[in-house]
């Protein structure tokens, strides 16, 4: 199943998204085709568990025939997944090996290969959906880069997982752009900083279930700009897959229901480009992860 966030009025709920349906507002349908309330976001429905999840089949299922209660994706704002995290996303650095030679040949360095996962993390003030606009602050950054992402959305506590059983903790996954500004990264010494200005982490516009998306390695990621292809790569070149980044993040961390990780960014970031492109006001960036869907947003520059 696909799971979004839509607007409605001044609230966020949860709604079901299916390919030429339409999206299923759950709060608005349950009650007159279960005669029962259903969660009302989607943060609600990943800590119900098996139960919340089997609800929403049961309400999709109840509705194929409702066309009344299907609206198109045209007229509703959909929000990130989750529009107010609980906690940072977390994310993985350097994770695929060309986005590694390609960085390190940008700053003219050897380029070497990490043993161990590398962490950081996005606070909740970086979070914005699709069509929202990557705010780019130009007295802060002049290299606003982009970055495609497989992210992971936590499904049930995990810690100290082993990579066996790590993927039995997930309830979906979702695609994540982790904006940069790349030269706030290198006079700080470290990612956060740099990774962590406003609206640097649209995420969206969905989350597929877990079972629905199936083994996570495999899946082709694209980033556009203005309709130019940048980024062309698949997650079977993640450097760390998916169960190895959890069983070492859980190591020793707390993964809670409705966490985030970002897995890693593929090559072709303006980084890596000779000369480099990086983004400016107008610009479309629309990132995509095959079984996911398109997560766009376009630039907007302050002063």
């Amino acid at each position: 199943m696909k799971f979004v966030t839509i607007q409605s009025g001044a609230e966020h709920h949860l709604g079901i998204l299916q390919d030429g349906k339409g999206v299923l507002d759950v709060a608005a349908s349950s009650k007159a085709l279960l005669n029962r309330e259903l969660p009302r976001t989607l943060l609600e429905l990943i800590e119900a568990g098996a139960k919340g999840l089997d609800d929403a089949r049961k309400l999709s299922e109840a509705a194929q025939m409702k066309t009344d209660y299907w609206k198109t994706t045209a007229g509703i704002k959909l929000c990130a997944p989750i529009p107010r995290m609980r906690k940072n996303v977390f994310c993985v650095g350097r994770n695929y090996k060309l986005h590694i030679e390609e960085g390190a040949r940008a700053r003219g360095v050897p380029a070497s290969f990490p043993k161990v996962p590398e962490f950081f993390s996005k606070p909740p003030t970086t979070v914005i959906g699709s069509g929202d606009d990557i705010v780019w602050d130009a007295r802060v950054t002049k290299q606003l880069d982009y970055e495609v992402e497989l992210g992971i959305v936590i499904g049930k506590n995990a810690k100290n997982v082993t990579e066996a059983n790590a993927l039995d903790h997930v309830f979906g996954y979702t695609v994540i752009n982790d904006v940069s500004a790349r030269e706030v990264q290198r006079d700080h010494g470290q990612w956060f900083k740099g990774k962590s200005l406003d609206t640097f982490c649209p995420i969206g516009p969905c989350v597929v279930t877990a079972d629905e998306f199936g083994d996570p390695s495999g899946h082709r990621l694209t980033t556009k700009v203005n309709g130019g292809m940048r980024q062309d790569s698949n997650t079977s070149d993640l450097l760390f897959t998916c169960p190895q980044i959890l069983m070492w993040l859980s190591l020793g961390i707390t993964l809670e229901p409705g966490d985030m990780i970002a897995t890693g960014t593929p090559s072709g970031v303006a980084l890596g480009m000779n000369p480099q492109a990086w983004m400016q006001h107008g610009d479309l960036c629309e990132v995509e992860v095959e079984g996911i869907g398109v997560l766009g947003n376009k630039v907007r520059r302050v002063e």
